[in-house]
């Protein structure tokens, strides 16, 4: 019995050394996402797309504030019929809801389409992640949100590296088209 446990003991410890040994080999990196979204030519791009598309709009809005800021300096001077006064109060009550609703819509819909254009980039990213791990034998990648994440195991300039490939040879092909 005694000679059965002591093996089983010996066993389990070179086991654990052999657990120990392996975990040695394995290497792990870090992409902090965060960074990736913030930085990557194709975000980048489009961010720009989306400024394009949102442009005309929000130029709109914004000629709209002016003319409600031009109301209330129209207001403050006193050469008003009391009737032309609150015409203009209404106006310029209506011409700032109608400003608000229209900067909530843009807003709204902006956020959408960015969440779009980000939802579209996840596999472009995620392919990126897999094929750095792979071609520079990594075992493990983790990306972030993370508590702690040793600055060694980063390889988030990597992967925009990759992307900025991609992105260029995408931009090529467009360009060839």
């Amino acid at each position: 019995m005694w000679y059965s446990a002591r093996t089983i003991c010996v066993l389990l410890l070179g086991l654990a050394l052999s657990a120990s040994v392996h975990a040695q080999e394995l290497r792990i990196g870090y992409v902090d996402m965060k960074e990736v979204l913030d930085n990557a030519p194709q975000v980048l791009a489009g961010r720009a797309k989306l400024d394009l598309e949102f442009r005309a709009r929000n130029d709109s809005i914004e000629m709209d504030e002016m003319r409600a800021d031009a109301l209330e300096i129209r207001l403050q001077q006193a050469d008003m019929t009391p009737e032309n006064r609150l015409q203009v109060e209404r106006d310029l009550r209506e011409l700032r809801r109608n400003v608000i609703r229209r900067k909530e819509d843009l807003r709204d819909e902006l956020s959408f389409r960015r969440t779009e254009e980000v939802q579209q980039l996840e596999d472009q990213i995620n392919i990126a992640v897999q094929e750095i791990a792979q071609r520079n034998g990594f075992d493990l990648i983790i990306s972030s949100p993370v508590i702690y994440a040793n600055p060694d195991l980063d390889i988030t300039n990597l992967i925009l590296e990759q992307l900025e490939v991609e992105f260029a040879a995408d931009q090529l092909e467009l360009g060839t088209r």
